[in-house]
């Protein structure tokens, strides 16, 4: 699956609605194996680890606050081991037009605070 096609983009529209969903409900984290697994009941090959899956999801933050004003959907999605984002979460979190403050841990229960906010009356 490459950026640019259709494939890819089905599949984008599908994680930020996955990632929507969990907001939804509480802001609740998914782990990379679930939300493959979730992409593949939807007919979307995305390793949880590999592959396409770091773009998805930086592109469905930007999809989520393409100018870095809302909080990223990418903050839902953590690693089994350690029930953390990625540090490819933190990265993005950081850089422009994001720009998020605070050390790591305060960046991302900042991110999912403002993502159960942002979605509860949704």
């Amino acid at each position: 699956m490459r950026k640019d096609t259709v494939e890819y983009e089905q599949a984008l529209d599908a994680v930020v609605e996955i990632l929507r969903a969990h907001a939804r409900r509480g802001a609740t984290p998914v782990q990379y194996g679930r939300l493959s697994d979730d992409l593949q009941r939807l007919g979307h090959a995305v390793p949880p680890h590999e592959g396409p899956m770091p773009y998805l999801l930086e592109d469905a933050s930007a999809a989520g606050s393409p100018d870095g004003s809302l909080p990223l959907l990418s903050a839902l999605v953590v690693l089994k081991e350690s029930g953390r984002p990625s540090t490819g979460f933190f990265r993005l979190g950081r850089r422009a037009p994001y720009h998020r403050p605070g050390d790591d841990t305060e960046l991302w229960v900042n991110e999912l605070r403002d993502l159960a906010r942002q979605y509860a009356d949704r």
